[in-house]
């Protein structure tokens, strides 16, 4: 199963969840004006969800499949080789960012990091940068170097990468990355949209088509009970068809910044939250790779929880287990998801009349 993170907005709750995704039906309205390129593609073989930056074409790239390592606690990451000669490190894929950057200095919570010096073709632009996010920060300068991925496009790309000299809570114990690579719109690289994205320089100079798609997996347990595989698959130019099955449902992008998307309505079980659309969607609502959390407002969160509480099997939890202060219990070798209702959240489908469902399991939201 595919763990994959939606931000809704600034808040103190949330769940560590993965995504399952079903096709499904719901009338709605919209004077929201969105045009058939702006939109992700959300796809699914049973097994996992995937992100596709734009729907069109789709190419064998079976040379990208299985490019991802990691894990949905950790994230997930490709290897690349960066500078002259090509120092191989392990880059975490990023949809909530747009700078490209790695690690130039060293950092007591990872193995090796991108020496600049080193590089024959490494040129700094005497510009310094810095980038915030949910969780860490990181400061450096903006140079420019060569990259290739041995398991991506075939070819060497001269890019703008952020040399990462200092940090804070951005490097975090256990991870296996050293940078991270932001594949959002160029609004939101830093410091100003200048600073062209690794994807978009790919796409020139490479010539690819400007689409990628991004599919993950090793969330934990599926519905079967079977450990599911780590890592995953970046396909840049493309969507590689072996990777899923069944129908495919887009939802379209409402802002070019994020991968904004718009939340129709959450069911616990089959019970509606009945709020208003503009609560699952304050201040936006994002598709981002790089976290591994489902983030609500606080209005919808206490919703959430008050409906779980509801259809829950177990009445006597306390409410300290809601909000994560204390622990549940039940008999050695009894399954605990019987007790616990599944969660819906519906997207906008690309036909803005209707929408389609993600199904998320118990398991995936209950932590043991």
């Amino acid at each position: 199963d595919l763990l994959f993170g939606l931000y809704f907005g600034v808040s103190k709750c949330y769940f560590s969840i993965p995504l399952r995704i079903y096709p499904g039906k719901y009338n709605v309205s919209s004077d929201v004006n969105l045009t058939s390129l702006q939109r992700i593609a959300l796809k699914t073989d049973g097994k996992g969800l995937s992100l596709a930056s734009d729907p069109t074409g789709t190419v064998n790239f079976l040379d990208m499949v299985n490019n991802l390592q990691g894990d949905s606690g950790r994230g997930y990451y490709i290897e690349m080789s960066i500078g002259t000669p090509g120092q191989k490190l392990n880059i975490l894929v990023d949809t909530g960012s747009s700078n490209f950057a790695v690690a130039a200095a060293p950092h007591p919570f990872i193995t090796h990091y991108f020496n600049t010096a080193l590089s024959s073709t490494y040129r700094s632009s005497s510009r310094t940068v810095a980038v915030k996010y949910t969780q860490g920060n990181w400061e450096g300068e903006l140079g420019i170097d060569h990259v290739s991925i041995p398991k991506g496009p075939n070819g060497t790309i001269t890019i703008n990468i952020a040399a990462i000299l200092s940090s804070d809570g951005f490097f975090l114990p256990g991870i296996n990355w050293q940078g991270i690579l932001g594949l959002a719109y160029p609004v939101l690289a830093r410091p100003d949209s200048s600073v062209e994205p690794f994807f978009n320089s790919v796409v020139q100079q490479l010539r690819i088509p400007d689409i990628f798609s991004l599919q993950m997996c090793g969330a934990g347990l599926s519905a079967s009970s079977t450990a599911d595989p780590l890592g995953g698959s970046l396909i840049m130019g493309g969507a590689e068809p072996t990777l899923f099955r069944g129908s495919v449902w887009y939802t379209p992008i409402v802002e070019e910044w994020y991968y904004q998307v718009e939340v129709l309505k959450l069911e616990v079980g089959d019970q509606n939250l009945n709020l208003d659309c503009r609560e699952y969607n304050m201040d936006k609502a994002i598709v981002d790779s790089g976290t591994t959390l489902l983030r609500l407002p606080v209005n919808v969160f206490n919703a959430l929880v008050e409906a779980i509480t509801r259809s829950s099997l177990i009445q006597e939890f306390s409410s300290g287990f809601w909000d994560g202060t204390k622990l549940a219990c039940w008999m050695k070798g009894e399954n605990p998801w019987r007790f616990f209702p599944k969660l819906s959240i519906y997207l906008r489908a690309t036909n803005t009349s209707q929408s389609f469902r993600i199904t998320i399991l118990p398991q995936q939201i209950i932590p043991i």
